[in-house]
């Protein structure tokens, strides 16, 4: 019985010093043909495509010179049982990355990241620019056709022929390649929770909010400091309960690709149902994505007198309520510039 023993405990040992030895072997195989091929200098932004074999990624790994050996890789993919688990898109992938970790990368699914800011009252054709400028897609033709989509419009509830006013200005940080639909409905939504944080907003009917959009569209453009929106709301709603058209400089100036320094009277006349110093009532649609403080003001109006007000050099603006005493801060703050 003792030599049983003796037998059995031997073996044991023989056992766990042959597991021991395999686990050794297996780390010293690991760091020499599965370690990190160089410092990190090296990157490669790694395609994967949907339903692409693992061979062909392997293969580009190692013709890109990311891995030491693609026998070991492969033998990693069978190992872990990852063959089929290799998620598509765009990875950052450096040559200061072990294979377990590109491993890692490629079956989490962490794709590389693209970031983009839009500014306050930028309008879709600018935000259009920037998403081509990133490469997140082709053109700003391509961008502002998904902006008409008719089913994402009807999806939000939109009633316009395109998403211009519902595109939050914020930054985003997107997954390179992803879908140009995706990336609008990303700023929607972000529209939408950021007009669910006005008390005023509950319950409102998409036409209703529609036209809190168009306003607060303009006073993004027009505004300057953001303590003065309530009021330069106020002065556009006052003007269109006396039926006296906006005379908004910011509707013209939406007409142009790019806006100009300074409007002239020619200007003033192009036939356009924006120009709203021809035309009486709000412009047909929003005229740029208004951020929070701009929204609020739509909400939050000061009512008001005032039906003029004209930009100071300081930066803020000079409100007044007749015609007359708006000509008098025109000739004291504007005309003496251009003499």
């Amino acid at each position: 019985m003792q030599n049983k023993r003796k037998i059995l405990f031997f073996g044991a040992i023989a056992t766990t010093s042959l597991v021991l030895i395999g686990i050794v072997s297996l780390f010293m195989i690991d760091e020499i043909k599965g370690g990190p091929v160089g410092d990190g200098q090296n990157k490669l932004d790694l395609v994967i495509e949907a339903g692409e074999p693992s061979s062909v990624v392997v293969r580009n790994l190692a013709q890109s010179g990311m891995i030491k050996s693609s026998v070991y890789f492969n033998y990693l993919l069978k190992f872990t049982r990852s063959e089929n688990k290799i998620k598509q898109g765009v990875y950052e992938i450096n040559d200061g990355l072990s294979s377990r970790k590109i491993l890692d990368v490629i079956v989490g699914g962490r794709v590389k990241m693209t970031s983009f800011t839009i500014p306050e009252g930028y309008n879709n054709r600018q935000i259009g620019d920037i998403l081509t400028n990133k490469k997140l897609t082709k053109s700003r033709e391509e961008f502002l056709a998904v902006a008409q989509s008719a089913a994402i419009l009807s999806k939000y509830k939109i009633p316009a022929k395109t998403t211009e006013g519902y595109l939050f200005p914020e930054t985003y940080s997107v997954p390179t390649n992803y879908p140009v639909e995706r990336i609008m409905e990303m700023m929607i939504k972000r529209f939408l929770k950021k007009v669910a944080t006005i008390p005023e907003s509950k319950n409102i009917s998409p036409e209703d909010l529609h036209a809190k959009v168009v306003l607060a569209s303009i006073v993004e453009r027009e505004a300057v400091k953001k303590e003065e929106r309530p009021l330069m709301a106020g002065v556009f709603l006052t003007r269109i309960e006396k039926k006296i058209n906006l005379e908004s400089c910011a509707t013209i100036q939406y007409l142009f690709d790019k806006p100009k320094k300074r409007l002239f009277e020619t200007d003033l006349k192009i036939e356009s149902p924006y120009n709203t110093y021809i035309n009486g009532g709000w412009p047909p649609g929003p005229i740029s994505n208004p951020g929070l403080p701009a929204l609020i003001a739509a909400f939050k109006p000061n009512k008001t007198d005032k039906l003029f007000f004209l930009l100071k050099p300081d930066g803020s603006h000079y409100f007044s309520s007749t015609f007359s005493e708006h000509l008098e801060a025109k000739k004291k703050y504007i005309d003496v510039l251009y003499q």
